[in-house]
């Protein structure tokens, strides 16, 4: 017989009018590494909150059984009592404390009455030897790089002698090499006992890693997959996740009308006046009509940068030289606005953070960017924006209840679609998308392409910027590779490779 750290039975959750989980089963055996899948909304982290306390005994029916005894888990300190821990894609890190008060904070090593921080430091390495990070633990955990950072959260995790660990998207902010370092820390923990359920939208590390895959899909399970004795494959997982196969991830255009060039760049040179030094070198750079033109590089290449010096340089980097070109016609941006006027327009990687206004609605997110066009006097046209809403929530496939749902109740692939729809109000002729389908599900992808493929048809021009290779390739027209603030390469699709790509972005 099978030994299952964890059973989950019959799960049903339900929000207001909305059904989350559906009579969902997932059962976990001591010591692997099971990946949960499934499209953006599929129910993956609701069914993990619940695992872990923030959806409280009560509040689900069906039953949690760890360990072999049925849990009533009330809070997240139930469970992390019981050896449960779960790791957000957004970290749960004070950035002004070192790492080790992070890491024992909430569970303080006590003498006493007193915080015994001798002891804290002593333990704090202990752990952070665990996850092979070795640095000082008086540092502020500001002073690290994401990768870093998501491993003080696993120390932190070990710290608590966790025996179940949860990540969801642990890699959706990481560089290739930080997540291959992860992937084979994950490995590591498994060696040293502990169970791992990774959440993650990259089958290929899915499938380096999995020992079994269980997939979701419309909030009910839809099967297991033992990864040791099936061979699983990306169209498999696919197939399960959307409910119909997708021969190719990256849809083909019809008709591909590539006309004058309507933006340039020349001799784009840039300060940060923050870091006191230069962050983009010499940049000279050219976009057609009806073109998508990917932006590739390694993390920190400047690829961001760029787009927000170009975009009404909201950061106040120093402009040293260079000159900027909307259809032959030079302008200088003081702000975005002056960006938005000249038809440009920028979404955003940081779809959370600073692209949407999570606590407001679909309709409202959706007329910010162009309140303008809806103004009547003095007030806003409240039927027209409603139309509006409605009508891009329609043409793009948002899918949502009404227009009145709450943007931070949608899913990654809606919300990014949201995000997308806002800019479009904007009537764009150049769209810079800065990781657009970061955190989101193979479906979600799929219509962002195509909508993509729409737009370009349709005579707009697109800068992508991306930190996925393959689809750098499957979509560009043409691309440009950065290295470390400058331009390193330019290729066709015709000619690129992802061996001539990564060469170009390691050049210095």
């Amino acid at each position: 017989m099978e030994d299952y750290i964890l059973e989950m039975k019959d799960i049903t959750k339900t929000f207001p009018g909305v059904k989350a989980l559906s009579d969902v089963n997932f059962k976990v055996k001591r010591g692997e590494i099971h990946c949960l899948v499934g499209e953006n909304g599929a129910g993956k982290s609701t069914l993990m909150k619940v695992l872990s306390g923030v959806h409280s005994f009560g509040t689900y029916t069906g039953d949690i059984v760890y360990n072999g005894e049925v849990q009533k888990f009330k809070s997240i300190a139930d469970s992390e009592e019981k050896g449960i821990a779960i790791i957000y894609q957004e970290l749960a890190l004070i950035p002004e404390l070192s790492v080790y008060e992070n890491i024992y904070f909430g569970h303080e090593i006590m003498k006493g009455k007193s915080i015994d921080w001798n002891e804290t430091i002593v333990k704090s390495k202990e752990v952070l030897e665990k996850v092979r990070l070795h640095i000082d633990p008086s540092m502020k955990v500001k002073e690290l790089g994401v990768g870093n950072q998501q491993l003080v959260e696993i120390a932190k995790a070990l710290s608590k002698n966790v025996k179940l660990l949860i990540l969801d998207e642990p890699t959706a902010s990481l560089n290739e090499d930080d997540s291959q370092n992860l992937l084979k820390l994950i490995k590591e923990l498994k060696e040293q006992g502990v169970t791992c359920i990774m959440i993650s939208h990259k089958l290929k590390e899915i499938l380096a890693i999995a020992d079994t895959i269980t997939v979701l899909r419309d909030g009910a399970t839809i099967c297991s997959m033992d990864a040791a004795s099936e061979h699983i494959t990306e169209a498999m997982i696919i197939k399960n996740m959307v409910g119909r196969e997708i021969d190719n991830i990256y849809p083909k255009r019809e008709k591909v009308n590539i006309g004058d060039v309507c933006f340039e760049i020349k001799d784009w040179t840039v300060d940060d006046p923050v870091k006191g030094r230069e962050i983009l070198h010499h940049i000279n750079m050219k976009v057609h009509e009806g073109e998508i033109v990917g932006l590739q590089g390694l993390m920190g290449a400047g690829r961001t940068e760029l787009a927000l010096s170009i975009f009404g340089n909201t950061p106040g980097y120093k402009i040293t030289s260079g000159e900027l070109y909307i259809n032959g016609e030079k302008k200088h941006f003081h702000s975005p606005k002056a960006a938005i006027q000249s038809g440009l327009a920028y979404v955003t990687e940081d779809r959370k953070g600073n692209g949407l206004v999570l606590i407001q609605d679909i309709k409202y997110n959706n007329s910010i960017t162009n309140l303008e066009a809806l103004q009547n006097g003095l007030a806003i046209n409240e039927n027209e924006e409603i139309i509006m809403a409605n009508s891009y929530c329609e043409s793009i496939n948002i899918k949502a209840p009404s227009i009145l749902q709450k943007v931070g109740n949608l899913s990654g692939g809606n919300q990014q679609k949201v995000q997308i729809a806002k800019w479009l109000f904007a009537k764009p002729n150049i769209l810079i998308l800065d990781e657009p389908t970061r955190g989101i599900d193979v479906g979600a992808k799929y219509e962002i392409y195509s909508l993509m493929n729409k737009l370009v048809e349709e005579g707009m021009s697109i800068i992508m910027i991306s930190s996925e290779l393959s689809e750098v390739l499957g979509m560009s027209d043409r691309l440009y590779v950065m290295s470390e603030g400058t331009i390193t390469g330019e290729l066709s699709a015709e000619e690129a490779t992802e061996e001539k790509v990564m060469a170009m972005a390691i050049q210095s």
